[in-house]
């Protein structure tokens, strides 16, 4: 199998470079400044073992490959927000071979790999076999042409499993290259489930992002307000999610994560300048679901509007105050608990 990863990025560059680590046929795609620093020096990886630089092929289009192969697996590893330009550009790229004839959306598998929940959902309007991945790899990615990760002995756990339910031998054979690139990858039939659970930790990323990295009793307690506000959301709408505790127990102790200086992938995206953040697809499909059953979500548009707000504006992470967000949040309750009335 090889595997083209559609978006280098923090968690794309470092399963990407395991998976090169581990002798498997990998393919990048990276633009820009990025691209380029990979093109030249190779992809650095850092871990906790130290820095490699990994030469592997990259691409920024398709058409750079010529024809894909069956064997292709495509892992889509770009922000939420720049998925379906991403799912457009590879769904209509023709596989050839013997057993080909057709186009990657209708042939080849395709592994979501983001925060949030959209993205199966705009990938299976293009693509017949989709795959959700519950992330847990915390990565960075602050220069061009280097990702680091903190995992050690493992890199991350990622759940794996087919989309929207079920498992099937491809997603097995998928997890075991994942595990020999020293990954955990456990394939389970409920991967919705772990997503939602990832989801409502993701909630905290817009309070690191607009206030600086979660140091504070001030800062957790913003987090718990949006994480029960979700849960609540989620009770009314009839959604499963996998539990902290659950979550802790599958994990367990055996993953260690070193000290690390930056913060999650909404924090990076301020940090680099992108434009834009991942808010409307964590906090955003709290405020969604919540206006489709009938439940208030005051503490997560707050939070939605100050990130996006922030990544307009191009804004550093940490650029309001602890204090100042949390007025802000206690006004909108007390507005949503006025219109309830």
């Amino acid at each position: 199998m090889r595997y083209i990863i559609i978006g280098a990025g923090a968690i794309g560059g470092t399963v990407g470079g395991r998976l090169a680590e581990a002798g498997h046929d990998v393919v990048l795609v990276a633009r820009g400044a990025h691209g380029a620093a990979i093109r030249e020096h190779g992809l650095r990886l850092t871990t906790p073992g130290g820095t490699t630089a990994h030469r592997v092929r990259v691409v920024e289009r398709p058409a750079e490959l010529g024809e894909l192969s069956v064997d292709d697996v495509l892992f889509l590893a770009v922000k939420t927000q720049d998925a379906e330009a991403a799912l457009d550009a590879w769904s209509g790229a023709p596989v050839g071979g013997p057993a080909g004839g057709g186009t990657a959306g209708e042939l080849l598998p395709l592994i979501c790999a983001q925060n949030g929940v959209e993205s199966e959902r705009l990938a299976l309007r293009r693509f017949r076999r989709v795959y959700g991945m519950c992330i847990w790899l915390p990565a960075t990615h602050v220069e061009p042409g280097a990702v680091a990760t903190a995992g050690a002995p493992y890199t991350g756990m990622l759940h794996l499993g087919v989309y929207p339910s079920g498992t099937d031998e491809t997603a097995v054979r998928i997890a075991a290259d994942l595990e020999k690139a020293n990954m955990i990858a456990p394939v389970v039939a409920d991967v919705p489930r772990w997503k939602y659970g990832k989801l409502l930790a993701n909630l905290a990323n817009a309070v690191e992002a607009v206030t600086g990295l979660i140091t504070t009793d001030e800062a957790r307690a913003l987090y718990r307000r949006a994480r029960t506000e979700g849960e609540t959301v989620l009770t009314a709408a009839g959604i499963d999610w996998v539990g902290e505790r659950e979550q802790q127990e599958t994990r367990g102790d055996r993953i260690r994560f070193a000290p690390s200086d930056g913060g999650g992938s909404s924090w990076q995206s301020l940090n680099r300048g992108t434009g834009s953040i991942e808010a409307d697809f964590l906090n955003g499909e709290i405020a969604l679901l919540g206006r489709l059953h009938g439940v208030p979500t005051p503490v997560n548009d707050v939070l939605q509007r100050a990130a996006n707000t922030l990544a307009r504006e191009r804004r550093a992470p940490g650029s309001m105050t602890v204090a100042e967000l949390t007025e802000r949040i206690d006004r909108a309750e007390r507005t949503a608990r006025a219109d309830r009335g």
